[in-house]
């Protein structure tokens, strides 16, 4: 005759499983922030601070986006003078009307 199992059993397997995919898991995170903290360490060290394609990148896009802000002001400027004509000349057709 086979004796029953107990109830607790099944539940304490679930949690030995649980527990031993936390600490894998738990592992896996430690190695990801070593790994982090030793490149963080490592672009310090350089004397930049950082990555010199991202610092060439960053100047590229800051002379771009000074660029296009010249362009905008440009842009909203004509917009400016063209809504004025635009004004002067409904004023002078709603002149003649009268």
């Amino acid at each position: 005759m086979s004796s029953p199992a107990r109830p607790d059993a099944q539940a304490f397997l679930e949690l030995e499983v649980l527990v031993r995919n936390l600490g894998e898991e738990l592992s896996t995170f430690r190695k990801r922030a070593h790994a982090a903290e030793a490149r963080l360490k490592a672009i310090a060290t350089k004397g930049g601070g950082g990555d010199e394609h991202a610092e060439e990148r960053v100047a590229q896009l800051e002379l771009e986006n000074a660029k296009l802000k010249t362009r905008l002001d440009a842009a909203a400027d004509r917009t400016r003078k063209m809504l004025d004509r635009v004004r002067f000349l409904r004023q002078q057709h709603a002149g003649d009307a009268r």
